[in-house]
């Protein structure tokens, strides 16, 4: 590892075991994956672990509608979203699942040490319960008449039609959606982690920058209204992991869920021989950061930082959540055909070209993000083929027919290279802040100036006359220079692209390789890098998503 190299783990939230990849997925992993591959390209030692989160009533019922055993269902899942994941370019260190055994121990240790701390308490509650099925329901659970605007067929919990919220028992008719049957009220025990035993730490947290402004606001509105203890026991039948001297009693999937990112770390080391505690224990010089979905910070920012702190962990050095994703300015819609799966984006399209759209869209906030697919046509075929590739493609022409793909013995334009290599500095402060849409701006305006400098200089018509041949090498050698500068900047972005660019060039990609044009240098066959989107094969991936 370099002098002075940070040592970083990077988490993305899990998915859930239940069903396949859709391009909302895709954008929050994308964003992680683009952090972590510009960390790496600067030379830092950078991890990205993640898993799949296997625990709950949902995959128990959906293994048994599909007629196979939990372990089957989650195994199956499993492999489906790392195979998509993959096809996104998407490059995990390491991929768990928290059906693991490191993830039953860690669960285990956590509870206990909270449980030691005095920080739970059992209470009795009273749920509703489905009498055929013989469980309880969860909100999702329950369907009935919305008591404030009476439309059917609403969820326990909140209405579609009026956009109310309740409780399952203000439910009108209320019917199991499991099995039809009346729910009836039981009662049970269940333990409660007592989150307000944690409010100094939390409010210290909150304040302390690591958050953005909106989340940390977010987040005050709980504190502010009183925290609440949260239950973090779910009764059987169940699929997960009992909790230890409470028969038949489970961990809720969003207590295990989390320190899924600790067992996937900890396979991790142990397969790199790597420094666990290092990560997780406190005042260490390593770094910790979590991407996630706006709908999820109170599971991060509340219950995550108050767990670690109890079992005499570390707290993450930052949280950094992402808005949802919208397609053509509206929520993802099946009927609509845009609610695209990502398996169903990759049989059709290129993964570059939605990396560089969501790149090109994603900021350092929390504002939803809209993927217009008109937009995203003309976007990649502008920037990338017509701005990006274009230079490559137009200098390795004449290189190829005049010169032997051989690049001149002396850049010609110093002042020009150097201005696009120190560029560098601002482009890399972006990518760290996050900031990716704003970094596409500027790289894409170098993109502009290495285009109007070929204008400029118009080699077609130099290369007419072969008192100049020596001048259209010259030029063609500086656009080089310029594109593969560009592509450098791009590389956390578009992983392929890069990897055909390096081929051509026979150099690396990295940042920390840039200091100097390469002069009198061999340069490979060139080979297309992209091809441009079409709009036709876009309408046919909308078609095959209805």
């Amino acid at each position: 590892m370099n002098a002075g190299a940070r040592k970083i783990l990077v988490t993305s939230a899990l998915p859930y075991a239940n069903s396949p990849l859709h391009l909302g997925h895709m954008l929050e992993q994308t964003q992680t994956d683009i952090w972590v591959r510009f960390q790496q390209s600067r030379g830092h030692h950078c991890r990205y672990v993640c898993a799949d989160d296997a625990h709950g009533t949902a995959i128990m019922l959906s293994a048994e509608a599909a007629g196979r055993t939990p372990e089957a269902h989650i195994a199956a899942i499993q492999a489906h979203h790392e195979r998509d994941s993959a096809g996104f370019l998407i490059q995990f260190d390491h991929y768990h699942s928290t059906h693991s055994e490191e993830n039953r121990r860690w669960s285990e240790t956590i509870f206990q040490r909270l449980e030691s701390g005095g920080h739970i308490h059992r209470r009795e509650i009273t749920q509703a319960f489905d009498p055929e099925k013989s469980l309880f329901l969860a909100d999702r659970f329950i369907k009935g008449i919305c008591p404030k605007c009476r439309a059917p067929d609403q969820y326990g919990d909140n209405c579609e039609a009026c956009g109310a919220t309740y409780s399952p028992s203000d439910l009108i008719d209320p019917v199991s959606a499991l099995s039809g049957a009346t729910p009836v009220n039981k009662a049970s025990d269940h333990l409660f982690f007592k989150l307000s035993n944690f409010e100094t730490l939390l409010t210290t947290w909150i304040n302390s920058g690591q958050l953005q402004a909106p989340i940390a606001n977010k987040l005050r509105e709980w504190l502010d209204s009183g925290l609440q203890d949260w239950d973090i026991s779910r009764d059987a039948p169940y699929f997960g992991f009992e909790i230890p001297g409470y028969p038949d009693k489970y961990f809720y999937v969003w207590l295990d869920a989390p320190i899924g990112y600790i067992a996937s770390h900890e396979v991790l080391c142990q397969q790199q021989g790597d420094d666990f505690d290092a990560y997780w224990l406190p005042g260490g010089d390593t770094e910790l950061y979590h991407f996630i979905g706006k709908d999820i910070v109170n599971f991060h920012g509340l219950f995550w930082p108050a767990m670690l702190d109890s079992a005499g962990l570390r707290q993450p050095t930052a949280v950094y959540a992402h808005g949802f994703l919208t397609v053509n300015g509206v929520k993802m819609s099946k009927s609509r055909g845009t609610f695209i799966l990502a398996e169903t984006y990759l049989a059709h399209l290129d993964p570059e070209y939605l990396r560089y759209y969501f790149a090109a869209k994603l900021s350092s906030g929390v504002d939803d993000i809209d993927l217009n697919l008109d937009d995203f046509v003309q976007r990649v075929n502008a920037d990338l083929i017509g701005k990006v590739v274009n230079i490559a493609s137009r200098c390795a022409g004449f290189l190829r027919k005049k010169f032997d793909n051989q690049l001149s013995a002396n850049c010609s334009e110093p002042e020009l290279v150097q201005s696009f290599i120190d560029a560098g500095d601002s482009i890399a402060a972006l990518y760290e802040a996050r900031e990716f849409n704003r970094a596409m701006r500027e790289v894409i305006a170098l993109a502009d100036r290495a285009n109007q400098y070929i204008d400029d200089k118009k080699p077609w018509v130099m290369a007419k006359d072969e008192a100049q041949a020596s001048a259209v090498q010259e030029v063609c050698s500086v656009g080089i220079n310029l594109f593969r500068v560009l592509a450098t900047y791009l590389k956390p972005v578009l992983p392929n692209m890069a990897q055909k660019s390096e081929a051509f060039l026979c150099t690396s990609l990295d940042w920390t390789a840039l200091e100097t044009p390469l002069v009198q240098h061999q340069l490979a066959p060139f080979e297309p890098l992209l091809q441009r989107v079409d709009a036709e094969v876009v309408a046919a991936m909308v078609d095959a998503s209805k």
